[in-house]
Formats: structure tokens, C-alpha cells, sequence
């Protein structure tokens, strides 16, 4: 699953807040139309297979899932999967939300874009599409993706979007293998026209487990953010961290250090919201109508079979411990940056059980916590 994030969070969850401050505060919704996919890619949540599934929200039932969302917020949903475009009503399902005034937006892995999709997308409202590369080249790209093809498949797509002017954004997701050639993917990206380039840290959970030995470490993770950092000035387009929270402190210390205020208008959107945003500006819908906190962290919130997504978004219990900043455990519950940054609460239930647990890969020892 590829995911886009134009977060426009402008605050952070208090310890409480009222059902009207907590709809306001839902920005953004992904929801896996399908999970039926075209690749089989190594670090897939889903583990998504080119075959049928059954039991998929129907076309009724998406558009009165879309109506109940309307009631709550009107955020950014992202179309996602599997591949949505292997779902047949899936232009009928864009056009009916940006009717309902949502930004809508698509993640799709490139391969099957024609110039009739690029064009079915712009006349059904979409406003970007989100492509990953995960490597330089084919070589390592393919190795990712796990079908030959899928590297110039991907590029065949973005010139398409670029020629009929579809923003596009670029998502990379990165592990041990390809953490050496960042700078090169990061440069194609940059080559390719994209608006914007964001940065995935695998969370090891569908077919991701089998890839956990290819994790970076801690101190790579925080290298590599420190990088993302120092692009920000130089990079002709958006940078984003996403399933990276650290970044949100890291931000925050090196411009301490530099002694550059944090604001609109030196950071622009990374200066008005935090780093994991499940569950309190970020909801995800499974393709059986589940909903999460994000697409990898498995908790059930509810099923939009079952309930209003509005009773849902304000009441499940996961939510509210979420929205709660004096639940969190271990260092996170004792870190000065807990507002802007929260951890991973995916990777804390993958590598723990406990969602609210500590990110097990930050670096960072909170002032007055003793490991002893």
C-alpha cells in the first residue's frame, strides 16, 4: 500500500477534548478500497495477492461511508489498496467525494496508468496520485516490487501524469537494502518533476516481517532523518517524513541549534503538525470496512458495518488512549518532544504487543529517565 500525506494537523491531541475540537481535527482519511493487487511487493502490510477478495465494502456502502465522514470533517481521502485501480467503480467513488468537498487523492503503484486513466482520474476530482520507488534503478526496484517490470512500469505512469499536469508525489520506503542509494532515488525523484517526495520506515507487519532483519537501525534512522533535514533547503519540491516521527523532534533540536524559529513560514506544514498522527488527525478503512488507527497498526476501532464513522472516530476506546498524552509509556510518556513527535504506536505494538509502549527505535533518552 502506498500512502499520501498532505497533513494540514494545525494542533495537538490535550489529555481531552470535545466531540466538535475532535472532528475538527480529522485531516486526513486512507481507505483500501481493495486489497487486490497487481504486485507483490516484499514490505506489502497487506500482503496483497492478484486474486479476488471477498466480502469488500460495496459501491452503496462506500458512498454511505463517505457521507458519514462528511458529517464529521471534510479531510483529504486517499484512495488506496492493494491497487484501487484494479476496482472498477473506483472513478464513480472519487467523483462522488470530491462532490462531498474532500480532496481526493489516489495511491497507486504506477504500473497500470494508460492516458484514459490519467484522464478518467482528472475528470473524477482526483488532485494527486502517489507513486513509490524504491530503488535507483530496475535492478533494485524490481527486487522490491517482485515482478520484473515494475520500475519502468512505475515511470511509464509518472510521465503520464506529468504530461497531462496530474500532481504526483513519490513515496520510498526504506529498509537495509536500499538505505545506501537513497540519495540516488532521491535524486531521480527529484529529476522526474515530482511535487513532492516522502519517506516511509518500514514497520515490520504483513509481508514487512520477513523483511525486520532488513531494518534499519537506530542510529541509521536518525542519520537518515538528519539527511532528510539537511535537503530541506536544497530540494525543489516537498519533503516529507512519514512513519517517521523522530523527525518532528529532530526538526525541533537542529533548529534550536541553528537558532531558526519554528513556523509556517520557515518549516511550512511540518511546523503545525506531529509526527504520528494515528488516531487523532489520520484514520485508516480496511477493505472489510475496519476501522484503524493506520494501515499498520491492526487495531479494530470499529466497523463502519456495524456503527456511524462519526461513533467511531469519537468513541472507540483506542482512539481516546491515543488522544491521551499522559497514557503513553516508557520514555515516550516522559518525552518533552511527546507532542510533536509520539513514536511510531505501530512499531511499538509490532515489536512490543503494546501500542502504547515507547518507539523502540529512537535514540533519543528523555532528561531525568533512568535505564538503570
Amino acid at each position: 500500500m502506498a500512502q499520501i500525506d498532505h497533513t494540514e494537523m494545525k494542533g495537538h491531541p490535550p489529555g481531552a477534548q470535545t466531540g466538535s475540537s475532535l472532528a475538527a481535527n480529522l485531516r486526513l482519511v486512507a481507505w483500501e478500497l481493495t486489497r487486490s493487487c497487481n504486485l507483490a511487493c516484499v514490505h506489502c502490510r497487506a500482503a496483497a495477492q492478484d486474486c479476488p477478495y471477498e466480502g469488500e465494502l460495496s459501491l452503496s456502502e462506500c458512498k454511505r461511508v463517505m457521507d458519514e465522514i462528511a458529517e464529521v470533517a471534510k479531510p483529504i481521502l486517499i484512495l488506496t489498496g492493494g491497487e484501487p485501480l484494479l476496482r472498477p467503480d473506483v472513478f464513480e467513488l472519487a467523483q462522488y467525494g470530491h462532490g462531498l468537498g474532500f480532496r481526493m487523492t489516489m495511491a497507486t503503484n504506477g504500473t497500470l496508468l494508460t492516458p484514459q486513466i490519467v484522464q478518467n482520474m482528472l475528470a473524477s476530482g482526483i488532485q494527486r496520485i502517489s507513486i513509490s520507488l524504491d530503488g535507483a534503478d530496475a535492478r533494485s526496484h524490481d527486487a522490491f516490487r517482485k515482478v520484473p517490470g515494475a520500475f519502468q512500469g512505475a515511470l511509464r505512469g509518472i510521465a503520464l501524469a506529468r504530461e497531462a499536469k496530474l500532481d504526483f508525489q513519490i513515496n520510498t520506503t526504506i529498509t537495509r537494502a536500499n538505505i545506501a542509494e537513497f540519495p540516488q532515488i532521491h535524486d531521480l525523484v527529484v529529476s522526474l518533476g515530482a511535487v513532492a517526495h516522502h519517506i516511509f520506515m518500514l514497520v515490520p507487519m504483513g509481508r514487512g516481517k520477513d523483511l525486520a532483519q532488513d531494518s534499519i537501525s537506530a542510529e541509521e534512522y536518525e542519520k537518515t532523518l538528519h539527511w532528510f533535514y539537511d535537503r530541506r533547503d536544497k530540494a525543489p519540491l516537498q519533503l516529507k517524513a512519514t512513519c517517521a516521527p523522530h523527525y518532528y523532534r529532530i526538526m525541533r533540536q537542529r533548529a534550536r541549534s541553528d537558532g531558526t524559529q519554528i513556523s509556517f513560514e520557515t518549516f511550512g506544514l511540518d511546523a503545525m503538525t506531529r509526527g504520528c498522527l494515528g488516531g487523532t488527525g489520520f484514520v485508516f478503512i480496511s477493505h472489510l470496512g475496519q476501522v484503524q488507527p493506520c494501515g499498520y497498526l491492526e487495531l479494530d476501532c470499529g466497523n463502519v458495518r456495524e456503527k456511524s464513522f462519526r461513533d467511531i472516530w469519537l468513541d472507540s476506546p483506542v482512539f481516546q488512549n491515543l488522544r491521551d498524552l499522559k497514557r503513553y509509556e516508557g520514555k515516550c510518556g516522559k518525552c518533552e518532544f511527546i507532542r510533536v513527535c509520539g513514536g511510531c504506536r505501530a512499531r511499538a505494538h509490532e515489536l512490543s504487543g503494546n501500542y502504547m509502549a515507547e518507539e523502540p527505535l529512537c535514540l533519543y533518552e528523555p532528561p531525568g529517565v533512568s535505564r538503570l
